[in-house]
């Protein structure tokens, strides 16, 4: 005999959200930081790549924030996960992707056409250094415990989490070029334009996947790959 379909639910283990819950609030409390001291460094060395990486930082606390909405009310229990916020939850996270590779796009831009670049390139090797060596934990752990609990809600913002390491080894390899050599300025830029399309394309991909009728908040083959 079959077993009972869970059906509009899915199982998860109360360790495993708590975990997410813990690096949802990580994610913010460090985004928040990192956000304030790259939007004003950015002002203050008239960088505006660096402003618009400090910017950046915010839709991350977008997602984290969605994902504290999409768990609220799970920890301690841990059986069942509401498919419905699952659907809502995986939509808006793709949004905020989508959000974030055009606001890329846009500062990329503005950056070439107005030819800006930072006076110091200190500030980004510094806020890029760190940055990279903490969201290569929080990706790594939000991607696993995405996979754990088979949540496509918690892929899109692991997604988000990866958005934001790639960001960072663009602003430091940007900051290292200037540095050695300044007149390639531009190649931050152009970096950022590929790796835009990139966010965008992942950002689609999940809305898609939020809209389909059939989507029943599993990230499939991608979750066991």
């Amino acid at each position: 005999m079959s077993a009972p379909a869970t059906d509009p639910a899915l199982h998860t283990g109360p360790n495993a959200v708590r975990l997410a819950l813990w690096l949802a609030v990580a994610t913010i409390a460090w985004n928040v930081v990192e956000g304030v001291i790259a939007m004003g460094f950015g002002v203050a060395e008239e960088s505006l790549a660096l402003f618009g990486f400090g910017v950046d930082s915010f839709v991350e606390v977008g997602a984290a924030v969605i994902v504290l909405w999409r768990l609220r009310g799970e920890n301690g229990r841990g059986e069942l996960l509401s498919r419905d916020r699952e659907k809502v939850g995986t939509g808006i996270v793709g949004g905020l992707l989508l959000l974030l590779g055009v606001g890329v796009t846009i500062g990329a831009v503005a950056q070439l056409v107005t030819g800006s670049h930072p006076s110091s390139t200190l500030p980004g090797l510094v806020i890029s250094g760190v940055s990279i060596a903490l969201m290569v934990f929080l990706w790594r752990a939000k991607d696993r415990v995405a996979r754990q609990l088979d949540s496509r809600t918690l892929l899109a913002d692991a997604a988000c989490s990866r958005s934001c390491l790639q960001l960072s080894v663009v602003l430091l390899a940007g900051s290292l070029l200037y540095w050695a050599v300044p007149a390639l300025w531009w190649a931050d830029a152009v970096a950022s334009l590929g790796l835009a399309f990139l966010i965008g394309r992942e950002g689609w991909g999940a809305i898609q996947a939020a809209r389909k009728p059939e989507f029943d908040g599993c990230c499939g083959g991608s979750c066991h790959s």
